[in-house]
């Protein structure tokens, strides 16, 4: 598979990308194959985005399933992340049963997890309150997102 076809699945797929630092410095670490292998030292976190669940399309027909996989990936880390950052797309549809259906795999890992938004995840101003209410505990302001009227 060629550059442009595993970008191109990436997008339908979602991505996660583990992140050591070591004397200030970032760097990546792949999750795929051999890279669980070789343990990063230092600080850790885990990346991850567009988990869409409620997706149920070409490119990924079971949204959920796909999820269970990356944690799975996740748990089996010989070094666990520090932390999770899940940057956008939780959900498909923002609807409260693709939230709980998140949580509840995403809390299988037994690491801390932060959540950005994205756009599927508060495509309304309607839809934005409740992953406000569930995610934003503790957030002081009006959070980083303004949904225009």
């Amino acid at each position: 598979m060629g550059r442009r076809e595993v970008l191109e699945c990436m997008t339908w797929a979602g991505t996660g990308v583990l992140w050591a630092i070591n004397g200030g410095v970032p760097h990546s670490v792949g999750l795929i194959g051999e890279a669980l292998a070789a343990e990063p030292t230092g600080f850790t976190f885990l990346q991850m985005s567009d988990s869409h669940i409620g997706f149920d399309k070409a490119g990924d027909p079971d949204a959920l399933g796909t999820l269970r996989e990356a944690v799975a990936k996740v748990k089996a880390m010989p070094v666990k992340p520090s932390f999770i950052i899940h940057t956008g797309d939780i959900t498909h549809l923002s609807k409260p049963a693709e939230f709980d259906n998140a949580d509840k795999v995403f809390g299988e890992t037994g690491v801390p997890i932060h959540w950005v938004p994205g756009e599927h995840d508060i495509s309304t101003k309607r839809a934005a309150r409740p992953i406000w209410k569930r995610y934003g505990k503790g957030v002081q302001g009006r959070g980083l997102v303004r949904l225009r009227r």
